[in-house]
């Protein structure tokens, strides 16, 4: 099989890459420059440095015939900061690019297709009396993006959506997206404060176990909640201290009107320079404090995903995130073009 990876050279996208070479599958790439410094990307990966966005149809047609499958492994998340209104900016990089590959991927003969979504999306719809996408355009984007994508679903290609946690690993020259909580956690000096409530996470590897399995083996027109490790926020900081040598430090969980309050204070802070946060920092009080688990029963039983060390991960993770804060390491963030 043939794979076409939309951000190959990305923390989940290299990583499902390697996954799928080392499975005897080919992979093509189109990814943004620049690339991470000392990131070692897989050799056999067919790598274009450009912007998928700014390319006619007739460019991603040219790269994508020849290819069975198509990852989606681009789009941007809830940390990045755009001026209102934020959902132009959602449907712009994570609704039509979806809509708009798919189409083409149809047109060219794919077969199967993966998208990477969002775990938000899967408890919006377990809670529907959340309301979750009607208060977080953030959520809302994830839910319309999976409606898109099983749009296409169909006899002659295969659609499935990943609905993905947060992710533990890191990939050299890259700023991983915990470096918040790091530098949150360094700078209160005697106790850890935090909400209670508790999340399901993955490391990097099982995601591109879960890739390489919808591709392989996964059910056309299906969304797949995707985690394994289900941790109370303070069984996670605890192993976020053990790494930063603050073994034993007492974590305290705050009430969560004072969580509400900061929340309040944040947004008004994003106002006055007209950032509108994807998330209603005040709302996702709800989601924050509650138990976001996910039974690991499905991605082990459908998509073929292992057991995996997640302290090591997280370890990993948070000793990048300390040398990004100290200094010793110049990462790239997030990109948006």
């Amino acid at each position: 099989m043939k794979t076409f990876i939309i951000g190959g050279t990305g923390l989940l996208g290299s990583a499902s890459a390697a996954e799928l070479i080392n499975r005897g599958h080919e992979v093509r790439s189109v990814a943004l420059a620049p690339l991470p410094q000392n990131a070692v990307f897989p050799a056999k990966m067919e790598l274009i440095l450009g912007n998928f966005m700014t390319m006619t149809d007739t460019e991603l047609t040219e790269l994508m015939t020849g290819c069975d499958s198509l990852v989606f492994a681009a789009g941007v998340d809830e940390r990045v900061e755009f001026l209102a209104p934020v959902m132009e900016k959602y449907i712009k990089f994570n609704v039509n690019p979806v809509e708009r590959l798919l189409r083409i991927a149809k047109q060219t003969g794919v077969k199967r297709a993966v998208i990477m979504g969002s775990y938000f999306a899967y408890f919006a719809k377990q809670w529907p009396e959340l309301k979750l996408a009607q208060k977080h355009p953030y959520i809302k984007s994830r839910i319309m993006q999976e409606e898109i994508a099983l749009s296409f679903n169909c006899n002659s290609m295969d659609v499935m959506v990943l609905e993905l946690p947060y992710i533990f690993g890191t990939q050299p020259g890259r700023k991983p997206v915990w470096t918040f909580l790091v530098e949150i956690i360094k700078n209160m000096k005697v106790f850890t404060l935090y909400t209670k409530g508790g999340t399901t996470m993955v490391t990097v590897h099982q995601v591109a176990q879960a890739v390489a399995g919808a591709l392989e083996k996964g059910i056309g027109g299906k969304c797949y909640p995707v985690g394994w490790y289900n941790m109370s926020w303070k069984e996670m900081l605890a192993i976020f201290q053990k790494n930063m040598g603050l073994s034993g430090r007492k974590v305290i969980t705050i009430p969560s009107f004072l969580f509400r309050m900061k929340g309040k204070q944040l947004m008004r802070e994003f106002a006055s320079k007209g950032i509108e946060s994807g998330l209603n920092l005040v709302d996702f009080t709800e989601i924050q404090t509650a138990n976001t688990f996910i039974d690991k029963t499905i991605i082990m039983n459908e998509l073929g995903v292992c057991d995996d060390d997640i302290e090591a991960a997280i370890g990993e993770s948070v000793k990048l995130c300390l040398d990004a804060l100290n200094g010793k390491e110049k990462l790239l963030e997030m990109k948006v073009e």
